[in-house]
Protein backbone atom coordinates (compact mmCIF):
# COMPACT_ATOMS: atom_id res chain seq x y z
CA UNK A 1 0.00 0.00 0.00
CA UNK A 2 0.97 3.66 -0.11
CA UNK A 3 1.75 6.34 2.18
CA UNK A 4 -1.53 7.69 1.78
CA UNK A 5 -3.07 4.03 1.69
CA UNK A 6 -1.26 3.42 4.92
CA UNK A 7 -1.92 6.61 6.67
CA UNK A 8 -5.95 6.38 5.96
CA UNK A 9 -5.94 2.33 7.19
CA UNK A 10 -5.38 3.69 10.44
CA UNK A 11 -6.94 6.77 10.98
CA UNK A 12 -10.13 4.39 10.10
CA UNK A 13 -9.22 2.16 12.63
CA UNK A 14 -8.12 4.46 15.74
CA UNK A 15 -9.83 8.26 14.96
CA UNK A 16 -11.11 9.90 17.86
CA UNK A 17 -14.94 10.28 17.43
CA UNK A 18 -15.49 14.29 16.99
CA UNK A 19 -18.55 16.10 16.34
CA UNK A 20 -17.24 18.03 12.82
CA UNK A 21 -16.08 14.83 11.48
CA UNK A 22 -20.03 13.67 11.10
CA UNK A 23 -20.89 16.80 8.56
CA UNK A 24 -19.71 18.19 5.51
CA UNK A 25 -21.88 21.34 6.61
CA UNK A 26 -19.02 23.96 6.01
CA UNK A 27 -20.21 26.41 8.19
CA UNK A 28 -19.66 23.83 11.04
CA UNK A 29 -16.29 22.35 9.88
CA UNK A 30 -15.65 26.69 10.20
CA UNK A 31 -15.97 26.47 13.49
CA UNK A 32 -13.85 23.78 14.56
CA UNK A 33 -11.20 25.02 12.62
CA UNK A 34 -11.29 28.49 13.67
CA UNK A 35 -11.63 27.36 17.39
CA UNK A 36 -8.97 24.61 17.87
CA UNK A 37 -6.18 26.79 15.75
CA UNK A 38 -3.86 26.98 18.30
CA UNK A 39 -5.87 24.94 20.71
CA UNK A 40 -5.65 21.66 22.25
CA UNK A 41 -8.99 19.58 21.24
CA UNK A 42 -9.70 18.93 25.00
CA UNK A 43 -9.34 22.79 25.47
CA UNK A 44 -11.59 23.77 22.58
CA UNK A 45 -14.41 21.04 22.50
CA UNK A 46 -16.38 23.17 24.82
CA UNK A 47 -16.44 26.38 23.38
CA UNK A 48 -17.36 24.75 20.35
CA UNK A 49 -20.55 22.81 21.63
CA UNK A 50 -21.08 26.56 23.27
CA UNK A 51 -20.99 28.72 19.92
CA UNK A 52 -22.63 26.06 17.87
CA UNK A 53 -25.50 25.44 20.72
CA UNK A 54 -26.05 29.46 20.42
CA UNK A 55 -25.21 30.23 17.05
CA UNK A 56 -26.36 27.33 15.03
CA UNK A 57 -26.33 28.62 11.31
CA UNK A 58 -24.49 32.05 9.41
CA UNK A 59 -27.44 34.59 10.22
CA UNK A 60 -27.63 33.57 14.06
CA UNK A 61 -23.76 34.28 14.41
CA UNK A 62 -23.80 37.60 12.32
CA UNK A 63 -26.62 38.68 14.13
CA UNK A 64 -24.07 39.10 17.13
CA UNK A 65 -22.65 41.74 18.49
CA UNK A 66 -19.32 41.46 19.00
CA UNK A 67 -19.59 41.81 23.20
CA UNK A 68 -21.97 38.30 22.17
CA UNK A 69 -18.75 37.31 20.80
CA UNK A 70 -15.64 37.84 22.68
CA UNK A 71 -17.77 36.52 26.27
CA UNK A 72 -18.05 33.41 24.40
CA UNK A 73 -14.62 33.04 23.46
CA UNK A 74 -13.31 34.19 27.06
CA UNK A 75 -10.66 31.96 28.20
CA UNK A 76 -9.69 30.23 24.40
CA UNK A 77 -7.50 33.15 23.92
CA UNK A 78 -6.09 34.88 20.44
CA UNK A 79 -9.26 36.91 20.86
CA UNK A 80 -8.90 38.08 17.66
CA UNK A 81 -9.97 34.83 16.03
CA UNK A 82 -13.33 35.71 17.05
CA UNK A 83 -13.71 39.31 15.86
CA UNK A 84 -12.30 37.45 12.70
CA UNK A 85 -15.06 34.77 12.41
CA UNK A 86 -18.01 37.97 13.05
CA UNK A 87 -16.35 39.71 10.19
CA UNK A 88 -16.69 36.48 7.81
CA UNK A 89 -19.90 35.43 8.93
CA UNK A 90 -21.53 38.81 7.98
CA UNK A 91 -19.65 38.60 4.77
CA UNK A 92 -21.17 35.37 4.01
CA UNK A 93 -24.64 36.66 4.79
CA UNK A 94 -24.06 39.30 2.72
CA UNK A 95 -22.42 37.78 -0.45
CA UNK A 96 -23.21 34.48 -0.13
CA UNK A 97 -26.59 34.76 1.34
CA UNK A 98 -26.24 33.12 4.41
CA UNK A 99 -24.76 29.45 2.29
CA UNK A 100 -21.06 29.18 3.76
CA UNK A 101 -19.33 28.73 1.19
CA UNK A 102 -17.75 24.95 0.10
CA UNK A 103 -15.23 25.99 -2.75
CA UNK A 104 -11.47 27.24 -1.73
CA UNK A 105 -11.29 30.26 -4.17
CA UNK A 106 -14.00 31.45 -2.06
CA UNK A 107 -13.29 30.50 1.18
CA UNK A 108 -9.38 32.47 0.66
CA UNK A 109 -11.57 35.37 0.34
CA UNK A 110 -13.03 35.26 3.98
CA UNK A 111 -11.54 37.46 6.88
CA UNK A 112 -9.30 35.17 9.11
CA UNK A 113 -8.98 32.27 6.57
CA UNK A 114 -5.53 31.20 5.25
CA UNK A 115 -4.86 28.63 3.31
CA UNK A 116 -4.79 25.61 5.47
CA UNK A 117 -8.19 26.63 6.89
CA UNK A 118 -9.27 26.86 3.04
CA UNK A 119 -8.22 23.89 2.18
CA UNK A 120 -9.50 22.27 4.99
CA UNK A 121 -12.90 23.71 4.91
CA UNK A 122 -12.97 22.82 0.91
CA UNK A 123 -11.66 19.30 1.19
CA UNK A 124 -13.67 17.84 4.53
CA UNK A 125 -16.81 19.88 3.15
CA UNK A 126 -16.95 19.12 -1.18
CA UNK A 127 -14.14 16.86 -1.38
CA UNK A 128 -11.88 19.25 -2.94
CA UNK A 129 -8.20 18.23 -3.68
CA UNK A 130 -6.65 20.78 -1.52
CA UNK A 131 -4.04 19.35 0.48
CA UNK A 132 -3.64 20.72 4.19
CA UNK A 133 -0.61 21.12 6.21
CA UNK A 134 -1.04 22.53 9.63
CA UNK A 135 1.61 21.81 12.41
CA UNK A 136 0.75 18.32 12.66
CA UNK A 137 1.68 17.56 8.76
CA UNK A 138 4.43 19.45 8.76
CA UNK A 139 6.12 17.21 11.90
CA UNK A 140 4.83 13.95 9.95
CA UNK A 141 6.03 15.50 6.67
CA UNK A 142 9.64 16.52 8.22
CA UNK A 143 10.22 13.18 9.93
CA UNK A 144 9.17 11.04 7.39
CA UNK A 145 10.85 12.49 4.62
CA UNK A 146 13.90 13.70 6.59
CA UNK A 147 13.13 17.31 5.79
CA UNK A 148 15.47 19.91 8.14
CA UNK A 149 14.47 22.98 5.82
CA UNK A 150 12.84 25.16 8.66
CA UNK A 151 9.10 24.54 8.47
CA UNK A 152 8.54 28.83 8.77
CA UNK A 153 11.23 30.13 6.15
CA UNK A 154 9.84 31.02 3.34
CA UNK A 155 11.61 27.79 1.15
CA UNK A 156 10.82 25.55 3.95
CA UNK A 157 6.57 26.79 3.66
CA UNK A 158 7.08 25.83 -0.01
CA UNK A 159 8.71 22.88 0.11
CA UNK A 160 6.55 20.91 2.28
CA UNK A 161 3.40 22.06 0.67
CA UNK A 162 4.46 20.44 -2.51
CA UNK A 163 5.24 17.18 -0.84
CA UNK A 164 1.73 17.51 0.43
CA UNK A 165 0.52 18.31 -2.71
CA UNK A 166 2.05 15.10 -4.53
CA UNK A 167 1.12 12.51 -1.79
CA UNK A 168 -2.25 14.18 -1.86
CA UNK A 169 -5.09 11.18 -2.47
CA UNK A 170 -6.91 13.04 -5.59
CA UNK A 171 -10.14 10.66 -4.77
CA UNK A 172 -10.73 11.23 -1.00
CA UNK A 173 -8.82 14.32 -0.43
CA UNK A 174 -10.71 14.89 2.76
CA UNK A 175 -10.40 11.55 4.41
CA UNK A 176 -6.55 11.76 3.35
CA UNK A 177 -6.37 15.33 5.06
CA UNK A 178 -8.23 14.04 7.84
CA UNK A 179 -6.00 10.91 8.39
CA UNK A 180 -2.30 13.13 8.26
CA UNK A 181 -4.01 15.80 10.59
CA UNK A 182 -4.98 12.81 12.76
CA UNK A 183 -1.62 10.91 12.77
CA UNK A 184 0.26 13.95 13.35
CA UNK A 185 -1.71 14.65 16.51
CA UNK A 186 -2.30 10.98 18.12
CA UNK A 187 0.93 9.30 17.07
CA UNK A 188 3.51 11.12 15.08
CA UNK A 189 3.73 14.21 18.38
CA UNK A 190 6.12 16.20 19.01
CA UNK A 191 7.32 14.73 22.35
CA UNK A 192 7.18 10.84 22.82
CA UNK A 193 6.12 9.70 19.55
CA UNK A 194 4.37 6.44 19.53
CA UNK A 195 7.15 5.16 16.60
CA UNK A 196 7.09 1.45 18.27
CA UNK A 197 3.13 1.09 16.55
CA UNK A 198 4.03 3.44 13.54
CA UNK A 199 2.11 2.13 10.92
CA UNK A 200 4.69 3.73 8.43
CA UNK A 201 7.58 2.91 10.38
CA UNK A 202 9.32 1.33 8.03
CA UNK A 203 9.96 4.05 5.74
CA UNK A 204 10.41 6.71 8.22
CA UNK A 205 13.63 8.91 7.73
CA UNK A 206 13.79 10.31 11.23
CA UNK A 207 13.68 7.07 12.69
CA UNK A 208 16.10 4.92 10.81
CA UNK A 209 18.20 8.28 11.57
CA UNK A 210 18.13 8.72 15.10
CA UNK A 211 16.13 12.18 14.09
CA UNK A 212 12.98 12.00 15.67
CA UNK A 213 13.58 14.70 18.04
CA UNK A 214 15.52 16.88 15.52
CA UNK A 215 12.78 17.70 13.03
CA UNK A 216 11.14 19.39 12.54
CA UNK A 217 13.17 22.31 12.19
CA UNK A 218 11.71 25.06 13.53
CA UNK A 219 13.39 29.21 13.04
CA UNK A 220 13.34 30.89 16.47
CA UNK A 221 11.74 34.31 15.30
CA UNK A 222 9.49 35.27 18.44
CA UNK A 223 10.55 37.76 20.29
CA UNK A 224 9.29 37.96 23.76
CA UNK A 225 8.33 41.65 24.84
CA UNK A 226 7.51 42.18 28.71
CA UNK A 227 4.75 44.50 29.69
CA UNK A 228 3.97 45.36 33.35
CA UNK A 229 -0.08 46.48 34.01
CA UNK A 230 -0.82 48.22 37.36
CA UNK A 231 -4.79 47.83 37.94
CA UNK A 232 -6.41 49.72 40.14
CA UNK A 233 -10.44 48.37 41.67
CA UNK A 234 -12.54 50.95 42.97
CA UNK A 235 -15.36 49.01 44.39
CA UNK A 236 -17.83 49.18 46.63
CA UNK A 237 -19.99 46.22 47.55
CA UNK A 238 -22.50 46.39 44.79
CA UNK A 239 -20.39 48.17 41.82
CA UNK A 240 -16.80 49.00 40.63
CA UNK A 241 -15.47 50.86 38.12
CA UNK A 242 -14.42 49.51 34.56
CA UNK A 243 -12.59 50.16 31.55
CA UNK A 244 -13.54 49.78 27.90
CA UNK A 245 -10.07 49.19 26.03
CA UNK A 246 -9.52 49.66 22.67
CA UNK A 247 -8.90 48.28 19.33
CA UNK A 248 -5.26 48.94 19.10
CA UNK A 249 -3.45 46.58 21.74
CA UNK A 250 -4.17 43.30 23.08
CA UNK A 251 -7.88 42.29 24.21
CA UNK A 252 -9.27 44.70 21.49
CA UNK A 253 -12.78 45.87 22.61
CA UNK A 254 -12.85 44.01 25.96
CA UNK A 255 -12.82 45.25 29.28
CA UNK A 256 -10.78 45.64 32.58
CA UNK A 257 -10.13 48.19 35.50
CA UNK A 258 -8.31 51.54 35.12
CA UNK A 259 -4.73 50.75 34.11
CA UNK A 260 -1.19 52.24 34.32
CA UNK A 261 1.33 50.58 32.14
CA UNK A 262 4.96 51.02 33.47
CA UNK A 263 8.71 50.45 31.64
CA UNK A 264 9.56 48.44 34.69
CA UNK A 265 7.86 46.97 37.78
CA UNK A 266 7.41 49.39 40.56
CA UNK A 267 8.08 49.09 44.14
CA UNK A 268 4.18 50.82 45.59
CA UNK A 269 6.03 53.88 47.03
CA UNK A 270 7.20 55.08 42.82
CA UNK A 271 3.83 53.39 41.89
CA UNK A 272 2.10 55.87 44.36
CA UNK A 273 4.43 58.85 43.28
CA UNK A 274 3.67 58.27 39.47
CA UNK A 275 2.36 61.47 37.45
CA UNK A 276 -0.56 59.23 36.15
CA UNK A 277 -1.74 57.97 38.99
CA UNK A 278 -3.02 61.73 40.50
CA UNK A 279 -4.12 62.22 37.17
CA UNK A 280 -6.19 59.20 36.99
CA UNK A 281 -7.65 59.71 40.24
CA UNK A 282 -7.12 63.04 41.34
CA UNK A 283 -4.31 63.88 44.40
CA UNK A 284 -5.87 62.49 47.67
CA UNK A 285 -5.60 58.68 46.51
CA UNK A 286 -5.53 55.83 49.20
CA UNK A 287 -4.57 52.48 48.71
CA UNK A 288 -6.18 49.63 50.96
CA UNK A 289 -4.81 46.23 49.08
CA UNK A 290 -2.24 45.31 47.03
CA UNK A 291 -2.21 41.99 46.11
CA UNK A 292 1.32 39.77 44.66
CA UNK A 293 2.02 40.13 40.71
CA UNK A 294 1.18 37.72 38.70
CA UNK A 295 2.69 36.48 35.71
CA UNK A 296 0.62 35.83 32.71
CA UNK A 297 2.04 34.62 29.32
CA UNK A 298 0.56 35.46 25.49
CA UNK A 299 2.10 34.32 22.21
CA UNK A 300 4.23 37.60 21.93
CA UNK A 301 4.15 39.14 25.33
CA UNK A 302 4.72 38.47 29.02
CA UNK A 303 2.54 40.31 31.46
CA UNK A 304 3.20 41.01 34.77
CA UNK A 305 -0.28 42.53 36.22
CA UNK A 306 -0.87 43.89 39.97
CA UNK A 307 -4.14 44.53 40.91
CA UNK A 308 -4.41 47.35 43.37
CA UNK A 309 -7.43 48.15 45.35
CA UNK A 310 -7.56 51.88 46.66
CA UNK A 311 -10.01 52.92 48.92
CA UNK A 312 -13.51 53.71 47.75
CA UNK A 313 -13.59 57.59 46.86
CA UNK A 314 -15.73 60.17 44.12
CA UNK A 315 -13.93 60.07 41.00
CA UNK A 316 -14.20 61.87 37.94
CA UNK A 317 -14.55 58.89 35.30
CA UNK A 318 -12.82 59.07 32.00
CA UNK A 319 -14.28 58.69 28.49
CA UNK A 320 -13.72 55.01 28.02
CA UNK A 321 -14.62 54.25 31.80
CA UNK A 322 -18.00 53.59 33.41
CA UNK A 323 -19.56 52.32 36.52
CA UNK A 324 -21.05 48.38 36.15
CA UNK A 325 -23.23 46.25 39.17
CA UNK A 326 -20.98 43.43 40.35
CA UNK A 327 -23.74 41.21 38.98
CA UNK A 328 -22.86 42.07 35.49
CA UNK A 329 -19.25 41.29 35.44
CA UNK A 330 -20.35 37.58 33.92
CA UNK A 331 -22.04 39.53 31.20
CA UNK A 332 -19.21 40.87 30.07
CA UNK A 333 -16.01 40.18 27.62
CA UNK A 334 -13.11 39.94 30.21
CA UNK A 335 -9.80 38.95 29.91
CA UNK A 336 -9.40 35.69 31.71
CA UNK A 337 -6.82 37.16 34.07
CA UNK A 338 -8.88 39.62 35.34
CA UNK A 339 -12.39 37.60 35.58
CA UNK A 340 -10.20 35.44 37.40
CA UNK A 341 -9.65 38.07 39.81
CA UNK A 342 -12.65 39.68 39.76
CA UNK A 343 -14.76 36.39 40.26
CA UNK A 344 -12.04 35.68 43.32
CA UNK A 345 -12.75 38.92 44.80
CA UNK A 346 -16.62 39.46 44.64
CA UNK A 347 -17.48 35.22 44.78
CA UNK A 348 -18.93 35.11 41.45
Amino acid sequence: MSFSDDLVQWYQNNKRQLPWRDTHDAYVIWLSEIILQQTRVEQGLPYFYRFLEKYPDVSSFAAASEDDILKLWQGLGYYSRGRNMLKTARMVQETYGSIFPEAYNQLIKLKGIGEYTASAIASFAANEPKAVVDGNVYRVLARYFGVSEPINSPKGIKTFQLIANELLNQQNPGLHNQAMMEFGAMLCKPKNPACNICPVREGCYALANNAVNLLPVKLNKIKIRERYFNYFLVADENSLVMNRRGDKDIWANMYDLPLIETATLLPPEALLAHPQLSALFGGDIKIDEIFPVRKHILTHQRLFIRFIRLKKQPIQLKEEWFNTDINNLKKLALPKVIFIFLENIFNL
